[in-house]
């Protein structure tokens, strides 16, 4: 199952591409923001519970989509890049098993527990 979850995410990455290559974006700027999303894990300097709402916010792909669609409706193509950039490194990101974060622990996500957790033993 892990293998077919991953290459639905790879798919998912690989139309975000299609997708920003068909709006002509720089690549150069793609290459330099693809990491910004992660900037929502500084909510974990506070505590767990706003580091994950940071983090989710930040690689929620509904939220991609609404933000990319939003850029179609008002012709904003910043919203479109943003958009289409969210997508890209949320599906990045689930590849490789980082999905979206429950609220005890960074390590525990929606397709399950990620590096190395204290177990306390």
């Amino acid at each position: 199952m892990k293998t077919t979850l991953k290459l639905e995410e790879a798919m998912m990455l690989a139309l975000s591409l299609f997708l920003f290559k068909q709006e002509n974006f720089s690549w150069t700027w793609f290459a330099i923001l693809f990491f910004t999303p992660d900037s929502g894990m500084i909510g974990y300097l506070v505590n767990s519970k706003t580091g994950a709402a940071m983090y989710n916010i930040a690689h929620h792909k509904g939220l991609a989509i609404l933000i990319y669609l939003s850029g179609i409706y008002f012709s904003i193509p910043q919203l479109q890049f943003a958009g289409i950039l969210l997508f890209a490194h949320s599906s990045f990101d689930r590849i490789f098993g980082y999905g979206l974060k429950y609220s005890d622990s960074f390590h525990h996500t929606h397709l399950g527990i990620i590096g190395k957790v204290n177990t306390g033993k």
